[in-house]
């Protein structure tokens, strides 16, 4: 009985903590990431359906597969790789998402080593 008065308030806890992921909300539209190398902000433009991912950044075009693995997660795989490290899968995992935007996960397929970043959705 003791037990079960001292885990009461934990689990009461960890259910308010329940991340609401809306990740169908995301599969298509036209988004904005912004990061930043070496002290210089970039941004990266794409638009995405179901399946295909157009991306500008610095004035090039690139094309990728995606593959949803479910509802959250997926794989990108570029259509005309230019090298062996563009020939690579990256994994992209959504975290969390708000009305507009979206925290994620990425890194290469096979490798643990992950970044984090947040995408904000621009258009349908």
């Amino acid at each position: 009985m003791k037990k079960t008065i001292l885990l009461s308030p934990l689990l009461i806890l960890m259910s308010c903590y329940n991340v609401d992921r809306n990740c169908a909300d995301f599969k298509t539209g036209k988004f904005k990431f912004e990061y930043e190398i070496d002290g210089v902000k970039k941004t990266t433009v794409f638009e995405r359906n179901d399946s295909i991912e157009i991306e500008t950044f610095e004035g090039k075009t690139d094309t990728s597969t995606i593959r949803w693995v479910n509802e959250c997660e997926y794989v990108l795989q570029k259509k005309h790789p230019k090298n062996k490290a563009e020939e690579k899968a990256i994994d992209m995992k959504i975290l969390t998402t708000s009305k507009n935007s979206y925290t994620f996960e990425f890194g290469m397929v096979g490798v643990d080593s992950k970044q984090r970043g947040t995408v904000i959705k621009i258009s349908e």
